[in-house]
């Protein structure tokens, strides 16, 4: 038995001029109920409801100020759990909707009921259907994709394998729409390999702009969590078929050998960083190769507004982030210390290492 978690992106949803989105969806629960029945579970993260209020509404084109596209997400989300209701209930299994935003998984209590909850699901046999709370939710605590949430998803629920359906056959070097050179990528193996990705496609214009860059970070975060990504090509008709009975997808993100694991993931990952502490050679070496808390002696300049108990990012001294964690110290108390040395027996805690996660080189530590 295998727990997946599988993501369907818009541009699979919205169909072609030969299929519509109702046989669209009528083909994925078709394949996830099969699934289902050979003792798998699933959830599923969708895309499509901006996209379906918008033809419900009879838009020409798809808003661009963030109260429209709420609206749309309004119309459009209960037509799609419709379709889905109506597709899985063929074959004899229920569905129950679960919208989340970022602000859902800030707390660890969040982030743990949100786990439980998903796995009732799967224990009562339901396919829980993940979506960001568009309707709602503002622009900052939005996740921005469901790339990012579906990985989010599969590392809470501790699944063995992410499927990201979308309409590229695999990872490429490059844009093959523009670039006839371009490599496919079949495999991923380490954490090195996707940042080096990542960091290519901040530099490659549209081809990092899009669905990609998203699909990479989505990758970073469940393979750091121990689960194998599939990227595959969600246009051809039993792809995921294929996938959920074994075959694997164009490019496949292998999981790291030593997962962080779910409260380590919560911290990397399921937080927004409300500053960023920059620290000396010493302190990232300790916190990097010991496994130590960090100290007020090893941060050397504060970036951000944030109060104790909050979120932030740890940069080393060549300005790359190694590590976050949650900051026993407000940002107010850490510039007075750096300002004026304060006089204590032993260097105060910043973050202690239960703490912090690395985010960098060494991340499985």
């Amino acid at each position: 038995m295998s727990l997946w978690v599988i993501k369907i992106g818009t541009s699979i949803l919205r169909g072609t001029n030969e299929i519509s989105t109702s046989e669209v969806i009528n083909k994925i629960s078709s394949s996830i109920a099969s699934s289902k029945d050979r003792g798998d579970q699933v959830i599923l993260v969708t895309s499509g409801a901006v996209g379906l209020g918008c033809y419900l509404l009879g838009l020409k084109k798809r808003p661009e100020d963030i109260v429209s596209l709420q609206a749309s997400a309004s119309v459009g989300q209960g037509q799609l759990m419709s379709l889905y209701d109506s597709a899985m209930n063929k074959h004899g299994y229920k569905v129950a909707q679960i919208l989340l935003t970022r602000n859902d998984l800030r707390s660890r209590a969040s982030y743990q009921n949100a786990s439980l909850t998903l796995k009732k699901l799967l224990e009562w046999e339901i396919l829980p259907i993940v979506n960001e709370n568009d309707a709602l939710s503002s622009e900052e605590l939005r996740y921005g994709d469901n790339d990012t949430l579906s990985a989010l998803v599969a590392a809470a629920v501790s699944a063995d394998q992410l499927i990201l359906l979308t309409d590229i056959d695999r990872l490429y070097s490059s844009d093959p729409r523009t670039n006839s050179s371009a490599e496919p990528i079949t495999d991923v193996h380490s954490l090195n390999e996707l940042k080096e990705l990542e960091e290519e496609s901040n530099e490659s214009g549209s081809w990092g702009t899009g669905g990609v860059k998203t699909k990479l970070s989505a990758a970073r975060i469940a393979t750091a969590s121990g689960i194998t990504v599939h990227l595959a090509d969600g246009r051809k008709p039993d792809m995921l078929e294929q996938l959920l009975q074994g075959s694997r997808g164009g490019t496949v993100f292998h999981p790291n050998p030593s997962p962080i694991g779910n409260r380590k993931s919560w911290l990397a990952y399921a937080l927004k960083p409300l500053g960023a502490l920059h620290l000396d050679q010493g302190a990232c070496e300790a916190i990097q190769n010991r496994g130590a808390s960090l100290l007020l002696v090893g941060v050397k300049k504060i970036e951000g507004n944030f109060a104790a108990n909050e979120p932030v990012k740890v940069i080393n001294a060549n300005g790359r982030e190694v590590a976050r964690g949650i900051s026993s110290k407000s940002s107010d108390f850490l510039l007075r210390a750096l300002r004026v040395p304060l006089t204590f027996e032993r260097s105060p805690v910043v973050i202690h290492r239960d703490v912090l996660v690395l985010t960098g080189e060494g991340q499985g530590k």
